[in-house]
């Protein structure tokens, strides 16, 4: 039973963190073995939530369980996304580490949460430079939004020739593979949104249409959906990155038309595994 092992936040309520990632996975046929960092009611976003912040050494008990059942051994990649603080990082370092001790071949596909466009850093002290610093120099593949790949490689993002200047400069940071999970530009059209991912191969880009929402736990989910396929596909990024911006959309679609403020996995979940809108990637230059 090969599986992923995704350690991420969770809210009973809603979708984000590993509730935005484990169904996603589990629809796309992964065993998936899911650790939280952190169990609210709901986002913080609404303003009001109840739950628990699980310190380093609960999620590092759970981390020691599903290694005392030999799965490290067995486990395909690690996906990690919001991380409460840096002692949690520290742990997260050690565990992959340690899976890739048993499985030299598994993959570390990190989603450096940091903050967004409009909102800055919502991150606790010291993260920023700990994604900069320790976890993405040490991870497979990085899922970073705009926002954070500008922090990352201090670099402006204005138009496409910058975006992939900065996806080349992220990978030399450490990652082979760099998806740019959100890209508005003023010199593109204003009613689509991009997804760039970067390669030592070359670079590929995905546009679809902007849909007037804001959601929470749609870079979660894509992180998700561009590992399962990079897996499935055995590392084709055009195909991955297509099949991942494929889905979201479809199911950032399916929650515009329900008039929904969480986005709707279960109800558009035949669209993660086969969307009816297919939105293909073309190769652009490198800079």
């Amino acid at each position: 039973m090969d599986g992923i092992l995704s350690i991420q936040s969770w809210v009973s309520y809603g979708h984000v963190g590993n509730a935005a990632a484990l169904f996603p996975l589990q629809r796309l046929g992964f065993e998936t073995w899911a650790v939280h960092t952190v169990q609210f009611s709901n986002h913080t976003g609404y303003g009001h939530w109840r739950g628990t912040v699980f310190p380093p050494d609960h999620v590092a008990g759970l981390l020691e369980g599903i290694a005392e059942r030999g799965a490290l051994a067995r486990c395909r990649a690690v996906l990690t996304g919001y991380m409460g603080d840096a002692a949690l990082g520290e742990i997260v370092l050690d565990t992959v580490a340690r899976v890739r001790a048993a499985n030299p071949q598994a993959l570390w596909l990190c989603d450096p949460v940091m903050g967004d466009v409009g909102d800055g850093f919502y991150v606790r002290p010291g993260l920023p430079e700990f994604f900069r610093d320790r976890a993405v120099p040490a991870a497979d593949i990085i899922t970073p939004n705009q926002f954070e790949l500008e922090y990352l490689t201090g670099r402006t993002i204005r138009s496409l020739a910058d975006a992939v200047g900065a996806c080349a400069a992220a990978r030399a940071l450490g990652p082979k593979v760099v998806v740019l999970t959100s890209l508005v530009r003023p010199d593109a059209p204003k009613d689509i949104i991009e997804l760039l991912v970067s390669t030592a191969s070359g670079t590929w880009r995905v546009a679809t249409p902007l849909l007037p929402i804001t959601v929470n736990g749609s870079g979660d989910a894509v992180a998700a959906l561009f590992l399962a396929h990079w897996l499935k596909t055995g590392g084709d990024p055009a195909a991955s990155l297509s099949a991942a911006a494929s889905a979201i959309y479809a199911v950032l679609k399916a929650t515009h038309a329900q008039g929904e403020q969480e986005i709707q996995l279960v109800a558009a979940q035949d669209e993660l595994v086969a969307p009816r809108e297919v939105f293909g990637a073309t190769r652009i230059d490198q800079p």
